[in-house]
């Protein structure tokens, strides 16, 4: 099938998907190596095919979504307690090489949940308090005296979303391969109104994750990848996740396809250095994400109050509509669905999702089982748009747990 072509019309559509991208990575600002060497390990690999059962049940259900949505590949792997329930992977990475579970990925906002947790091992230290304002190691930050680390870290500063600014979208899809400092996308949200005073209500933007990872740096006097690996990535065993300040992804690689731009594409490479803070661009496989997911979800690196704060930093009622911000921005926050410190509570599940021109992932933790849900996918030339990958890991959880659905969130 011939890729469609791109035309003006179909630009300004893609400029406008950009819009609902709650996704990825960040703004690289230094060109040093990762944090430390990951050293040799196994390879995440394939389960043995299943036969019957659960496992054959969650097959059965990533068949049916990669063929109903026309995704390119699906790769997953789900654990209970931390024992292996299947592992696979299904369709290509390129035309001719099959994809497989060792191959590695953009894993966007995932990171931010890592921040959220680092903050809070830094609160458990006794280094910060999450209420501390932000001026302290961000002098130039307008407000700063009252924006909290609290603020960054769930979302409610205020701040407008750059992402969603049509000047950046458009420059985006005009040059997908630019490479955007932190400087750059903190100005563009910054030079624009708040939506709302400091801690009044609640909106998703790209520039509280900037802005919490310089935060990060200036307290610990660390490097943000290396902070990272110390307080998060190292302590739960997270070996194939690491960060890169260029838009390389360690081999084996699982390449991407788009159709944003109005035709059919490979973005594997595409920089994703405006997505989040220097130092949280990071890659993954699917064995790290199902790890992550526990790991994160479970609150085992955290004490018991700074894991409820993890759930639940104060965000829970706010989120309603304004004379300045529509609520299509400023999403109402319930007890069901609601952001917590760099993740989501959907029911009785922490999760987060995704989504970079072409990838897609989802990680899923539902405490009360111990079961854990970790889904990548790559899109086809007639793909369906939206975070496919967590549309499966709602699938998977519905089969898995039927009495606790993960509800949509906004």
């Amino acid at each position: 099938m011939r890729p469609p072509r791109s035309t003006p019309r179909s630009r300004r559509a893609a400029a406008a998907a950009l819009a609902a991208l709650l996704a990825l990575g960040a703004p690289a600002t230094a060109t040093a190596g990762p944090a430390g060497d990951p050293g040799r390990h196994r390879p995440c690999v394939a389960s043995r095919p299943p036969e019957h059962g659960r496992a054959r049940d969650i097959l059965r259900i990533a068949e049916q979504a990669k063929a109903d949505m026309g995704l390119k590949s699906v790769i997953l792997r789900v654990t209970v307690d931390g024992r292996e329930l299947v592992t696979t992977a299904l369709g290509e990475s390129m035309t001719g090489v099959p994809a497989t579970p060792a191959m590695h990925f953009r894993n966007g906002n995932i990171a931010i949940a890592y921040m959220g947790t680092a903050l809070l091992r830094l609160v458990d230290q006794g280094t910060v308090g999450l209420d501390d304002p932000v001026a302290r190691w961000l002098p130039g930050l307008k407000d700063g005296d009252r924006i909290t680390l609290r603020m960054l870290a769930a979302s409610t500063t205020g701040l407008v979303d750059y992402v969603r600014l049509p000047a950046f979208q458009q420059a985006v899809v005009a040059d997908p391969f630019r490479r955007w400092t932190a400087d750059e996308v903190v100005r563009l949200s910054t030079s624009q109104d708040r939506w709302y005073a400091p801690g009044t209500n609640w909106s998703y933007s790209h520039a509280n994750f900037v802005l919490l990872g310089a935060a990060l740096e200036k307290i610990t006097g660390t490097r943000l990848d290396v902070l990272l690996q110390r307080q998060v990535l190292g302590p739960l065993g997270l070996r194939e996740t690491r960060n890169s300040f260029t838009p390389d992804i360690p081999e084996p690689v699982l390449h991407a396809f788009t159709s944003d731009r109005g035709t059919y594409e490979e973005s594997t490479f595409w920089n994703p250095s405006w997505t989040t803070a220097p130092g949280a661009v990071e890659t993954t496989d699917i064995c790290d994400l199902a790890r992550s997911a526990a790991g994160i979800g479970s609150g085992r690196l955290l004490s018991p109050a700074s894991y409820r704060e993890l759930l639940n930093p104060g965000t829970v009622g706010l989120g309603h509509a304004t004379a300045t911000c529509p609520a299509k921005i400023c999403i109402t926050q319930t007890e069901a669905t609601h952001y917590g410190l760099g993740l989501l509570v959907l029911g009785d599940w922490v999760s987060q999702h995704p989504l970079f021109f072409g990838y897609s992932a989802s990680q899923a933790y539902l405490p009360s089982e111990r079961l854990s849900i970790a889904v990548s996918t790559t899109n086809g030339p007639d793909a369906a748009a939206g975070h496919t990958a967590h549309v499966i890991t709602q699938r998977i959880a519905a089969a898995l747990a039927p009495t606790h659905p993960i509800p949509d969130f906004g």
